[in-house]
């Protein structure tokens, strides 16, 4: 399906700016990169006139650098949509590219049989920069929050995260690159659509809510008692007691190595299962960009499923941190969590 195909007529969009490179400009008075007023948007970037839509704007205050991104922005994200949920066909959020990929992925949890586009978007270069990256990535960004098929009804009704001329499942994407346009990849799922002369909306891989679906329902409780422990060669006895076993977390995320593979020294195995003993949710994840988990395949897998781990499949890190937080605080009893690790919830994995 492409753009010529779409119903766009008095579609009304919300813009959200979070903080980040793509709300920049440079203040001549000062030689210096300050933030801009998104609500004289329109002249900033009088492309946009072209589509008739309304769009009006919303700016957190104060702005949030990404890398100082908490879970209590999602939960004022979360709120703010479900505020502003009947007034709009899309919401565009404009965000820091560092921990994009975590928001996206909260939000796609937070927000259960979503309606309409949640787009997140962002830049590498300021809006007011010649070679700017951020007014290509904002008027695509508009374009699909706005597209309507036939029926009336949202083409892309996901969170998402639209960058380079690509639109990627907000959980399945993660940032590759700090210095490059093309920052995000989707490598374990296809792109949602793809902008060129038109755009192309990849139909068969987009989520669709249920057919009577009502107004959607926002989970805002996060439990975020969560451990990352990357293996790495060399990895002592001490520093995986100190994440697995401490009594702080909750839960665990263990990158393994390829397939799901881990250490099969002894000592490891056996802080797994004192880890699992004192009853802590413990997930599975690659390291590998690409690629799944099955612990199936080698001996070392074997010995972390019957130890208790849960299979991530083929989530991404980010995915899996918001989908336990998520999971988390909807649920004390850890088996129900456990359990709905392997659930595919949001298209966040492969099963």
């Amino acid at each position: 399906m492409t753009t010529q195909d779409i119903n766009n007529e008095k579609s009304s969009i919300l813009l959200i700016y979070t903080g980040g490179t793509i709300g920049m400009k440079e203040d001549p008075s000062v030689q210096a990169l300050r933030p801009f007023d998104f609500s004289q948007i329109l002249a900033e970037v009088p492309e946009l006139r072209k589509f008739a839509y309304r769009i009006d704007s919303y700016t957190f205050d104060p702005l949030i650098d990404s890398s100082d991104v908490e879970p209590s922005l999602w939960v004022a994200l979360a709120r703010l949509i479900e505020e502003r949920y009947d007034s709009y066909d899309g919401f565009v959020i404009l965000h820091g590219t560092d921990t994009m990929a975590y928001s996206a992925s909260a939000l796609s949890f937070m927000i259960e049989n979503l309606t309409k586009p949640v787009i997140f978007t962002g830049s590498q270069l300021p809006i007011g920069a010649p070679r700017t990256d951020g007014k290509e990535n904002l008027i695509s960004s508009v374009e699909i929050a706005a597209a309507k098929d036939s029926e009336g009804q949202a083409i892309v009704p996901e969170v998402c995260i639209c960058f380079d001329n690509v639109l990627m499942r907000g959980n399945r994407t993660t940032k590759i690159n700090s210095d490059n346009f093309r920052a995000f990849r989707s490598e374990n799922y296809p792109p949602l659509a793809e902008a060129g002369i038109s755009i192309r909306y990849n139909t068969p891989y987009i989520i669709r809510p249920p057919r009577k679906a009502g107004r959607p329902v926002f989970h805002t409780n996060l439990d975020t008692r969560v451990s990352i422990l990357k293996l790495h060669p060399g990895i002592t006895p001490q520093v995986v007691r100190s994440i697995l076993c401490s009594p702080d977390p909750r839960a665990v995320i263990i990158e393994t190595y390829g397939a799901g593979n881990a250490p099969s020294k002894e000592w490891f195995i056996s802080l797994v299962e004192e880890a699992a003993g004192m009853g802590k949710i413990l997930l599975n994840v690659t390291q590998c960009i690409a690629g799944s988990v099955n612990m199936d395949i080698y001996a070392t897998g074997k010995t972390l499923k019957l130890a208790g781990v849960a299979n991530g499949y083929d989530s991404t890190t980010e995915s899996a941190l918001a989908k336990l937080f998520h999971l988390m605080g909807r649920y004390d009893d850890n088996e129900v969590v456990r359990n709905g690790l392997e659930i595919n919830l949001r298209g966040e994995i492969s099963k």
